[in-house]
């Protein structure tokens, strides 16, 4: 998702940011928090599918849906600051800075519900028990972090940090 889809009219960060302070609403953390879910769902997926199909065990499989969630979440929120002509380094930098917070949130959640499902990471990827286990701990995550993504966005961090370079 564009975070230039979040502009209301305003053009300066400044003007953006005190938007945001201290009263942030829900909706603007729920959409930092869907952002933030579709990079670390790509890679949430990636990772329990590949570890599932190869047959890895459940902490690497664990370790490596971990991984690709912070790599395709930081690479979500890179592409589109360097829409905005950041440079890499700096966008790598406000990437950080947004979105570690959520995605450890996100994962800590997701792989919680995926390991303590009974069965779960040992179904195969054809047997709903997997398929529907993903999608609560997927679904889990979102509600869970809002509340955290909103607190942030409040303080002027998380998403926040991005809005800056719109």
């Amino acid at each position: 998702m564009d975070h230039a889809a979040h502009d209301d009219g305003h053009h300066t960060p400044h003007a953006h940011q005190h938007e945001q302070e201290p009263g942030t609403s829900w909706r603007t953390a729920a959409r930092a928090t869907l952002h933030c879910l579709t990079g670390c769902a790509i890679g949430e997926v990636l990772g329990l599918v590949i570890g599932t199909a190869a047959g890895l065990h459940n902490g690497t499989t664990v370790v490596l849906s971990i991984a690709l969630a912070f790599v395709f979440g930081y690479a979500l929120t890179m592409r589109g600051v360097l829409r905005a002509g950041v440079p890499v380094r700096q966008a790598l930098k406000v990437a950080l800075a947004a979105d570690t917070v959520s995605i450890a949130v996100m994962e800590l959640i997701d792989n919680t519900v995926m390991v303590g499902v009974p069965g779960a990471m040992d179904a195969g990827l054809s047997q709903w028990l997997f398929w529907a286990s993903l999608a609560l701990s997927l679904a889990l995550a979102f509600v869970l972090t809002t509340p955290v993504n909103r607190w942030m966005i409040g303080r002027g961090r998380g998403h926040a940090v991005v809005h800056a370079h719109h």
